[in-house]
């Protein structure tokens, strides 16, 4: 099966950040700068386990904040993922940044590294709107660090966060508008979620931050669908627009089912049939790498039918949706199989379309996929 092949992308995580927003839920850690050093070390000491270098067509270098790292340490990071994972010609090569992070400097170095494609965690262009959000920078910044990154060549990537606490339609449209106009090559929009465990989830559940109507995230949602769209992006995934010929390599990778490496505290790798996840905590990460064992925490195996499934659903999150010969050659199983009894209630309520050939999200599907997913895994 397609699963088991020698994987061609991978993704490598560097946690530290200035400060961990409070909608936050990954493997972060604020303040903590002077443990960047052994964290590289510990990372090399992960990647050596490869054995031998494994060439790459996408490597992504997300966080946390990559970019919160040195110039000096930057240069060590991509020393060392240009000996274990060289990237092919005509790769992509993403580093995510947070606007307040960039300077010439830096963005200088990734370049000559050949990163080229920088993804920005603007959420925002509203300056109160990212202080509810707990963000350091300002719209100016996220504009001046897309213009840095043009200039040296690099595709620009820009998240925006949607249904923000107090948020109207009218911030939102301003928001899209603003983005537009600095005319990124990829765009990503999420609606703010409360995250268990997060500040944001126990503010909320006390009741001192409130959290925004279901019918306005929708009209906010739709909006950037619309808006989008006739500015001329593909919207290609649930989330992710992208201009022609601009979209995500890397995260294509995951949305097929094909395999991936990965790297650092709380990175989640798929080689051989196997999803296996790190240690979230850095320094658990450390301590154990440095100690010659293993830095994983969790291990499964896939059967066959959980590998279709999950298949199934990554493809429907994508706007093409599902073809049935395409499923059947990756899954080894006719969709029917897998999944026609709720593909065959999701048309009739008007949730997925079905031409016999290919199965997608409808328009009102798209507003409720997350509730389809679990009744498909």
């Amino acid at each position: 099966m397609i699963h088991l092949a020698t994987p061609r992308s991978a993704y490598v995580h560097v946690p530290f950040c200035r400060h961990r927003c409070g909608y936050c839920n990954f493997s972060v850690i604020a303040g903590r700068d002077e443990l960047a050093d052994d964290y590289l070390a510990a990372l090399a000491t992960e990647l050596s386990l490869l054995g031998t270098p494994q060439p790459v067509d996408t490597l992504y270098v997300g966080g946390g904040t990559p970019t919160r790292l040195s110039v000096e340490q930057l240069d060590r990071l991509c020393e060392t993922l240009a000996h274990w994972h060289p990237l092919a010609p005509g790769g992509e090569y993403t580093f995510e940044a947070n606007p307040e992070d960039l300077d010439p400097a830096r963005v200088e170095r990734l370049a000559a590294w050949g990163v080229n494609r920088l993804s920005l965690g603007a959420q925002s262009f509203d300056n109160a709107k990212l202080g509810t959000l707990e963000r350091g920078h300002t719209g100016f910044d996220t504009a001046a660090a897309m213009a840095l990154a043009k200039r040296h060549g690099m595709r620009t990537a820009v998240d925006l966060i949607f249904a923000a606490p107090g948020e109207t339609l009218g911030v939102w449209r301003a928001d899209v508008a603003a983005l537009l106009e600095l005319e990124p090559d990829h765009v990503s929009t999420y609606g703010l979620t409360f995250e268990k465990g997060t500040s944001f989830w126990n503010r909320r559940e006390q009741g001192a931050l409130p959290q925004s109507p279901e019918t306005l995230e929708r009209q906010m949602y739709e909006l950037a669908i619309d808006t989008l769209t006739a500015a001329g992006l593909e919207h290609y995934e649930v989330s992710n627009f992208a201009k022609p010929g601009r979209r995500s390599r890397h995260n294509q990778v995951y949305w097929s089912g094909a395999p991936y490496f990965a790297a650092g505290c709380g990175a989640a790798r798929y080689v051989a049939g196997v999803r296996s996840t790190n240690h979230r905590s850095p320094t658990t990460y450390i301590k154990r790498t440095r100690e010659g064992g293993l830095p994983i925490a969790e291990m499964e195996r896939l059967s066959d039918e959980e590998r279709a499934r999950e298949h199934l659903v990554f493809a429907l999150r994508r706007i093409e949706g599902v073809g049935r010969v395409d499923f059947q050659a990756a899954a080894g199983k006719p969709l029917e199989e897998v999944a026609g009894e709720p593909i065959a209630r999701f048309v009739a309520e008007g949730l997925l379309t079905d031409d016999g050939d290919r199965v997608r999200l409808t328009r009102e599907g798209l507003m409720v996929s997350d509730a389809l997913w679990p009744e498909l895994l």
